[in-house]
């Protein structure tokens, strides 16, 4: 861990050296009344990655209080959801029904005290006598009370003697406070509801701020973190605390400012009318901002932990532009899926000089992809384009096939039109074309130039699938409710075509289909027969380029305007020189569009980057670790405060370009730079931290871990595939990430055929 410590991991620190806890323990607990959200995510990666940094533990707590809204499903996705991220919660999970004895002895005590009484005035007068925020509240004439009636009433309301809403147990603090939430709070409420654990025991529940301090309490927590609009409960939480004498150690509550994403809606409620009102398909729709829908979509854990760890850990509250994500899961999927290509709009080609058929053998990844595999791809007289990749009469700029303008079809040949076939309606359906046969791509010898390649498929081969285009759910920047929905935010193409390798050899259930995006084998919908994909996601931002001049024009609230200018300004028209920087990035260096962006509105950024291409020959992995490590230090730092330059940065890309370290060792090093200056090429020697690719090395780790799960290996036997990644994890575990992923993959392969 760097010097640079979020304000958390600072209190967390200073706790232990202190000796105010001997253990760090923190909990994540959600209540089980919907699926888990990408804000989820944020305080999952808190809660837990906290207490995994400094050898502590987190809980897994369901704060199961409200009977009428929670439901076992809600629970397995939580559950889920944690597991999917990669974290674990040990052996069992907590729930705050396993306490409501505890709690309710609690209530009892405080009772006792005089701190506690049973008020039975309704909700309008509750509310009339809670006062302003500039004038004092008024307490109930029932807070007279005497201890016994108090004890005598609060029991016989667990014993379910009456109606829902006769009667509550109050607090008795000060109706006068300045904090409005110390004004003789809620501690108990009659629910006559059937608990999904608890079953009809209780007919009444305790309330989320008098349950969650003493939930806390009961399992050690020390440090109680929880999202700002928690903060003024937390003089509740230490008031319950403090007032029942609990001994220490005791826990404290820390706030955090929760996620907020642009073209994202996260209120539980409004997702549950998304799903109740058929606006979606459930809570695992692809479109949601549920984990469930990012997973079902295609995001990888990694994109989404990533994203967590860009953003950080902020005091206040602020906007994310939602592409700042799209850009994780495309950075990590850019370095990891197989490209393929499929045709989503097929336009028929028939190459009228070939016959027969042959095939193309070409590789799975590009050159900058540390991954090895390839493929046959059929190639015929009939095949298969994409339509828009064909131009009767092209705009000027258009480099792909016209009637007089070549091109090659990719891992292929160069084609010349030669006629267009129209239908009755003057639509084209057909293209005749004459291949080149000494054009084959990586032999070329005809000595024509074309501008550019295009995917296609054989016809005979092709198989067709079913492809699931989303977009963003919402329209709108700060989205209201249902009113602004995007109406095409789902675009089903039913009769895509696929090259065969995609379904017959299965190299990944993650693709790039060339030109078109990121795409995953739907887990639910897809079978061999049938395929589905989904997108995931486009492979540059198509909003990102969009400026505030040529928005559609939408009514918007004041409330929505005041969340618009909180949003990071992506769509601010660009400067000329921006422009021309943005330009260079992305057409002479190759630069997705989304880093391309954050660079060229940066000055310290693109000095910093256009300082580090002095040295290095990776500029597209320069760009990425650029705009996530370093932009993260130069956030409130100049240039001149950095303790490390851009030439040692380039020396870290080129040592994990030729595998001298894995990505998750640069990380380590990367912080040590940060922390001492030191080069990177001395940290690595001076710690041990050269990537292991010896596979005498390797092969002894995977067999004592395959000896140590036989059970896992006999199911990937069975044919679970997935649990490849299961070993190649606990081998690069083993070897603290030092272990070389590819050899690694290589060898797990092998051994368990």
């Amino acid at each position: 861990m760097s010097d640079n410590k979020d304000f958390l991991r600072t209190i967390v620190e200073k706790d232990l050296k202190s000796g105010k806890y001997k253990e760090v323990i923190t909990r994540f607990p959600p209540e089980p009344n919907g699926f888990p959200h990408i804000g989820h995510a944020k305080s999952i990666c808190i809660n837990f990655g906290i207490a995994k940094d400094y050898n502590g533990h987190c809980n897994l707590r369901m704060d199961d209080t409200n009977p009428t809204k929670e439901d076992t499903k809600y629970v397995e996705a939580l559950k889920d959801a944690v597991q999917w991220l990669g974290f674990d919660w040990g052996e069992n999970v907590h729930f705050t029904s396993d306490y409501f004895h505890k709690i309710y002895d609690y209530a009892i005590t405080l009772i006792k005290m005089d701190k506690a009484y049973v008020d039975s005035i309704n909700e309008e007068e509750m509310r009339e006598f809670r006062g302003t925020v500039t004038e004092a509240g008024k307490r109930s004439k029932f807070a007279q009370r005497t201890i016994e009636e108090n004890l005598d009433l609060f029991e016989r309301m667990k014993n379910g003697e009456f109606k829902d809403g006769e009667h509550v147990l109050r607090a008795k603090i000060d109706m006068g406070a300045a904090n409005m939430k110390l004004r003789d709070p809620l501690l108990y409420r009659i629910r006559h509801a059937h608990h999904f654990r608890a079953g009809n025991e209780w007919s009444i529940y305790p309330m989320y701020d008098f349950a969650h301090c003493l939930s806390d309490y009961i399992e050690g927590i020390s440090h109680s973190i929880c999202t700002l609009e928690f903060e003024n409960n937390r003089d509740i939480y230490n008031w319950v605390l403090d007032t029942l004498e609990l001994k220490a150690p005791r826990p404290y509550q820390h706030e955090f400012a929760r996620l907020g994403i642009n073209y994202t809606v996260m209120s539980k409620r409004k997702l549950l009318e998304l799903v109740e009102g058929n606006q979606v398909s459930g809570w695992d729709d692809p479109r949601m901002p549920t984990i469930a829908g990012y997973k079902r979509r295609g995001y990888t854990p990694e994109s989404i932990l990533n994203f967590c760890d860009q953003i950080g850990i902020a005091k206040a509250n602020s906007m994310v532009d939602v592409s700042q994500l799209e850009f994780c899961i495309r950075d990590d999927l850019n370095k990891k899926v197989p490209r393929v290509m499929c045709v989503l709009d097929p336009l028929k080609v028939t190459i009228e000089n070939y016959e027969g058929t042959e095939d193309l053998s070409s590789p799975y990844y590009p050159h900058d992809v540390p991954k090895e595999g390839s493929r046959n791809i059929p190639f015929s007289k009939e095949i298969f384009i994409e339509r828009e990749d064909f131009e009767e009469n092209p705009p000027k700029g258009y480099f792909r096939l016209t009637p007089t303008q070549p091109v090659r079809l990719r891992h292929g040949f160069i084609i010349t039109c030669k006629e267009v076939i129209k239908d009755a309606n003057g639509e084209i359906i057909e293209l005749k074309v004459e291949y080149h046969a000494n054009s084959k791509s990586g032999s070329d010898t005809s000595g024509i130039k074309v501008k550019s390649a295009i995917q296609w498929v054989s016809s005979k081969e092709a198989i067709k699938s079913e492809v699931r285009v989303y977009d963003r759910l919402f329209k709108d920047e700060a989205p209201e409710g249902l009113e602004d929905i995007n109406p095409d935010s789902l675009k089903v193409i039913k009769n895509a075509l696929v090259e065969p390798a995609i379904v017959l050899d299965k190299p990944d259930e993650r693709f790039q289909f060339e030109r078109q995006g990121y795409f995953y084998a739907d887990p639910i919908d897809y079978t061999d027969e049938k395929p589905v994909f989904n997108k995931i996601v486009g492979l540059k931002d198509s909003w990102g380029k969009k400026t505030n001049t040529d928005k559609p024009t939408t009514k918007t609230s004041p409330k929505q305007e005041a969340k618009k200018e909180q949003v990071v300004g992506s769509e601010v028209a660009m400067s000329d020189e921006q422009t021309a920087l943005f330009d260079k990035y992305t057409n002479e260096l190759g630069l997705n569009s989304e880093v391309a962006n954050i660079l060229a509105r940066d000055k310290k950024l693109s000095s910093f980057y256009d300082e580090s291409l002095k040295e290095s020959n990776s500029p597209v992995a320069l760009a990425n670790m650029i705009v996530t490590e370093v932009a993260r230090e130069l956030k409130e730092k100049e240039l001149n405060e950095l303790k490390f330059n851009a030439l040692q940065i380039a020396e870290l890309v080129e040592m994990l370009e030729i595998s001298t370290i894995s990505s998750k060792i640069a990380k380590q090093v990367f912080e040590e730079m940060v922390k001492s200056g030191a080069n990177p090429t001395q940290i690595v020697e001076d710690k041990g931290l050269v990537q292991i690719s010896d596979p005498n090395i390797i092969s002894p780790i995977i067999d004592e871990i395959i000896t140590k799960n036989p059970d896992n290996v006999e199911k990937f036997k069975a044919g679970n595939k997935k649990l490849l990644g299961f070993f190649v994890g606990q081998v690069l575990k083993s070897t603290g990430g030092k272990a070389n992923p590819q050899v690694v993959n290589q060898l797990v392969a092998q051994k368990l055929k």
